[in-house]
């Protein structure tokens, strides 16, 4: 009985693991991420400081994102179509490839960068608002597995857009509502001087 038992539960762990998406293909990724270059840049480094880069982003987390517009979870007029055909193969080929892609470093502005380091790397005690280093790391390359996305070298108009949105509950795809609480009482200075310290940030 027991010998049939194990045999009965071996044989599931064995379909179960037939039937998981497989890593990403970068290569694939490629090109299917074709359609994705006019936004986001061929490589991944977008030319318009609206569109994130995604050059060295991690692969968890692209899909995590993908699947969010894809669910309506996040709401993007542009991503949610885009999104909308994409299988979950599709989507991690596609963030194997921006992956493997080297972020450019923006330049920064000086004032502004000296208080985001200081929010950045110690939070703001009086308000309670968190170091944003625990999570994205010291140098901004974040946390794949962890869901914690890479920072480094991000357009700070972007960065900036979506920190207004994770405080005005615009953006809801954090888990937990970690950004959202992260961000409640963070001035727009606060904001924009942490956004212009992560554009010049490099991911070691």
């Amino acid at each position: 009985m027991k010998t049939f038992l194990i045999g009965a539960l071996i044989s599931t762990l064995a379909l179960t693991a037939s039937t998981a998406i497989a890593a990403g293909d970068p290569e694939k990724g490629q090109q299917k991420a074709t359609s994705c270059a006019a936004c986001h840049g061929a490589d991944g480094n977008s030319a318009a400081a609206t569109f994130p880069s995604l050059a060295g982003q991690h692969e968890e987390y692209i899909v995590s994102q993908l699947k969010a517009f894809q669910e309506g979870v996040r709401d993007n007029p542009t991503m949610a179509p885009m999104a909308m055909g994409l299988s979950e193969q599709d989507m991690a080929d596609i963030g194997a490839f921006y992956e493997q892609q080297t972020a450019k470093i923006g330049t920064t502005d000086d004032e502004l960068a000296t208080l985001g380091e200081q929010v950045y790397r110690g939070g703001v005690t009086l308000t309670s608002v968190p170091a944003c280093i625990a999570c994205h790391g010291a140098s901004g390359k974040g946390n794949g597995p962890a869901g914690f996305p890479a920072l480094a070298g991000q357009h700070a108009d972007y960065t900036f857009a979506q920190l207004m949105a994770f405080k005005k509950g615009e953006r809801v795809s954090d888990p937990n509502g970690m950004m959202r609480n992260a961000v409640k009482l963070m001035s727009e200075k606060e904001m924009k001087a942490v956004a212009q310290y992560i554009q010049g940030l490099y991911a070691e």
